[in-house]
């Protein structure tokens, strides 16, 4: 399957990628034997093959969540170095 420098200019459009017109042949081939990969892939019978969503098994590796006591207000403040009530007090970060 070959793909027309046409269509590499195209494919280069729609990815916003600026091709210039010396590298046009170049992804011209590349793109070809891509397709020629993927054609030679449909050819395999994958009907006994169970579908999957990762190649590796994975096992979660978080802890149950549990309901465990938190800091006080107070205590959670105590070392800040600006409070303003019960909040953190922090300079303003955002710069026009």
């Amino acid at each position: 399957m070959s793909i027309s420098k046409e269509q590499v200019l195209e494919i280069a459009a729609l990815a916003r990628i600026k091709v210039k017109p010396d590298e046009i042949e170049h992804y011209q081939q590349q793109l070809s034997k891509i397709l020629e990969y993927m054609a030679k892939l449909n050819e395999l019978d994958t009907s006994k093959v169970q579908p999957f969503t990762h190649p590796l098994e994975l096992t979660n590796v978080f802890r149950e969540d549990k309901v465990r006591p938190s800091l006080k207000t107070e205590e959670a403040l105590q070392n800040a170095p600006k409070t303003n009530g019960p909040y953190f007090s922090v300079p303003k970060a955002v710069h026009k």
